[in-house]
């Protein structure tokens, strides 16, 4: 997965945010963040949905296992991080959704995207799909 990240990362940063693949066409981010136990510092490359204000929402699918990823508790964990959208980096608060407007989103981007959908159908009874919402902060 670190090998596909990182090639997904420079293709990102090449391409001024647009990305081939799986994730042509689909808006893409990518997400700093530092390990909450490590303190190491990573870049997550992630599908959002955009929101009102230039907010972006995350979600913690991958894809579709029984378990959050790693990602998800260091933004938690951080409350604020930056992000890259295109060729613009920029800093963001980290909100968790939860209850209808967490509902309200994942179904918006299961509906653009059906992976999404299948991710929940995936961890139905295991877990819920952690909706992140990120702030411009600047």
């Amino acid at each position: 997965m670190n090998d596909f990240n990182a090639q997904v990362i420079e293709e990102f940063r090449t391409n001024e945010g647009r990305v081939s693949g799986p994730f042509e066409g689909a808006p893409m981010v990518l997400v700093h963040h530092v390990g909450r136990r490590t303190g190491e510092p990573h870049v997550s490359p992630m599908m959002y949905l955009p929101g009102d204000d230039g907010v972006i929402h995350v979600f913690a699918s991958k894809g579709g296992a029984p378990t959050n990823p790693d990602w998800y508790y260091n933004l938690v964990a951080a409350d604020a991080t930056e992000v890259e959208v295109g060729t613009e980096r920029y800093p963001v608060e980290v909100t968790e959704e939860t209850g209808d407007d967490r509902d309200r989103v994942y179904a918006e981007q299961a509906s653009r995207y059906p992976g999404f959908a299948e991710y929940a159908e995936k961890t139905a009874g295991i877990r819920v799909i952690p909706v992140l919402r990120l702030t411009r902060t600047s």
